[in-house]
């Protein structure tokens, strides 16, 4: 059985690949305290957005959406989760879903649309699903 921690590790890291092979610099982040600081996943294409990562079976995806919306510093959020042996699925506040639907989302860039402070409780979209390269 896998440790929790190496799990996370290996789903930050395979989050990361998987945005390489989608064409995307990306790194697993330094991890120290949580924060804007230390995403779990790093890309300087993807500066504007803050990525948490979730490699569980049972995913409390409010708490998820609620870590993510905190660490963020006003950025909008996803989190990247999934399960063994499933895609990664991606899931954002409803407010970063309408502006990725509207186009109005940064690209390359580190300034946000405005935010109205949406959390995840009850108000989430999740987008679409990615195909895991591990």
């Amino acid at each position: 059985m896998i440790n929790s921690r190496r799990k996370g590790v290996r789903g930050e890291r395979g989050f990361a690949a998987l945005l390489r092979a989608n064409g995307f610099d990306a790194r697993r982040g330094q991890q120290f305290a949580g924060g804007a600081d230390s995403p779990d996943v790093v890309s300087q294409a993807l500066a504007w957005l803050h990525i948490e990562t979730k490699h569980v079976e049972q995913l409390n995806l409010v708490a998820a959406c609620t870590q993510a919306e905190r660490d963020s510093a006003g950025k909008p959020w996803v989190v990247a989760h999934r399960r063994n042996g499933t895609p990664w699925r991606i899931t954002m506040s409803v407010e970063t879903f309408f502006h990725f639907l509207r186009g109005t989302l940064p690209s390359g860039n580190t300034s946000t649309p405005a935010t109205g402070g949406e959390s995840c409780g009850g108000q989430s979209a999740a987008a679409g699903e990615a195909t895991q390269t591990n």
